[in-house]
């Protein structure tokens, strides 16, 4: 364990729009470092933050304990049994290498610099999810430090309650600092984005969610629209434009993939379009995430439902004319993703059908504009807002209503009281 006091260096993070400054850093190489970490914290009356590559810093980190699990970085495949054990510091695009020569694949999101660990137990919806849900869903079993400073395997049978919230509880419970997930036989997809001027922005929108009622479970989707900067390295066909793209993933062949993206060729001419057949570790390239570091805000509201009209307004708000710059994506969810008679895990609202992800750059403007803007988009969306999605709410660590139905909340809780009754991690759960 590598520990330093206040005033040295924090780690490099992804986000970058706010400050970390804690009392004590711990540089965790072992589970026992972690657990160390979390006596010393409770020892102390400090709270702990875990840390694995800060893509979903929720915001700024003054005080306490940072546990950086970055150097719990180990991935174990099981080819017969279609399980990975990954450690807390872990990214998805090293699970997605690991699992490849196998013919298996994780049920990872689309960036593969996020932490494997840390999005799954937000819930972790991935470029696969309508075929097989979340992330969440496929956890077989976890490492936690609890705030006792005990090491705990969580399975169903052993603390069942806890296996539980966990996955889909976020970070309240605890320090994971592993877990066994179970892996899907996907070796190539057919996937990819096809872009079409922002101008046509409404129209393309409007055409997208019609479609959405049309495909199979086999093919999960988004749409995504912002506008790209003038810069070199930026593709010229959509470089200083402001541009609307579908992206998709779909497992079938690339003939009934060809078949399917029909309708949404038909939309008129492309700006540019990517849709192949290729190998799921290329599946990174269907939504080309930025690898770079940058400060940015962000919220993600779960939809119970999106009509065209809506859905041009919100388009309206964030494009051009906004205020500030904008990218926006709307996820389509359904299939695997939908309720199930009893509730298995802490992943909420499964009833959804799509998920709107808004996030700002935080290159010159401020967090209470980006937040008035984020207001007019929850007004025009009004009833149809189910919650909001632990996942992708980056940069706002005080809003922490929503993240939950009342009852999952509620039952969330009486886990925290349980194994957290100091609020070591966070404190009570709001619904």
């Amino acid at each position: 364990m590598v520990s330093a006091s206040a005033g040295t260096a924090p780690p490099a993070t992804f986000q970058t729009g706010f400050p970390i400054r804690p009392d004590r850093l711990v540089e965790a190489r072992t589970p026992d470092d972690v657990r160390e970490a979390v006596a010393y914290a409770a020892g102390h009356g400090l709270r702990v933050i875990a840390h694995a590559t800060g893509h979903g810093l929720p915001g700024a980190v003054e005080g306490g304990v940072l546990v950086v699990t970055r150097g719990l970085d180990s991935v174990t495949v099981d080819p017969v049994a279609r399980t990975a054990t990954i450690g807390a510091g872990a990214t998805w695009g090293a699970v997605t290498a690991a699992a490849a020569p196998h013919g298996l694949a994780p049920l990872n999101g689309s960036s593969p610099s996020v932490g494997a660990v840390s999005y799954t137990l937000g819930g972790g919806l991935g470029i696969l999810a309508r075929q097989f849900g979340y992330a969440a869903d496929q956890v077989r079993a976890l490492e936690v430090v609890t705030a006792d400073g005990a090491l705990r395997r969580v399975t169903p049978e052993r603390e069942p309650e806890l296996f539980w919230g966990l996955r889909g509880g976020g970070h309240r419970l605890g320090v994971v600092t592993s877990l066994e997930i179970g892996l899907v036989a996907v070796e190539r997809l057919y996937g990819g984005a096809i872009a079409f001027d922002g101008e046509r922005a409404a129209e393309v929108t409007a055409r997208y969610v019609e479609w959405t009622r049309t495909v199979p479970e086999t093919l999960t989707s988004s749409l995504s629209a912002l506008p790209y900067p003038d810069l070199p390295q930026v593709p010229e066909e959509v470089r200083g434009r402001y541009v609307v793209s579908v992206r998709v993933a779909f497992t079938g062949d690339a003939a009934e993939g060809e078949r399917l993206v029909a309708p949404l060729r038909a939309i008129g001419p492309a700006l540019e379009d990517s849709l192949r057949e290729m190998p799921y570790a290329e599946s990174p390239t269907i939504h080309n995430d930025p690898p770079f570091p940058h400060a940015y805000y962000g919220e993600g509201l779960m939809l119970r439902e999106l009509d065209a009209g809506r859905a041009a307004r919100v388009l309206e708000l964030t494009g051009p004319g906004a205020p500030m710059m904008n990218v926006v994506q709307l996820n389509h969810l359904g299939g695997a993703l939908a309720g199930r008679p009893e509730p298995t895990s802490a992943v909420p609202y499964r009833d959804a059908g799509f998920l709107l992800r808004l996030l700002s750059p935080l290159d010159g403007t401020d967090v209470p504009s980006v937040r008035a803007l984020y207001g007019e988009v929850s007004g025009v969306l009004g009833p149809r807002v189910l919650g909001r999605s632990l996942n992708f709410c980056f940069g706002g660590g005080d809003r922490t209503a929503g993240f939950h139905e009342p009852e999952t909340a509620k039952r969330l809780a009486g886990l925290v009281s349980q194994y957290d009754p100091a609020g070591l991690f966070g404190g009570p759960y709001e619904g």
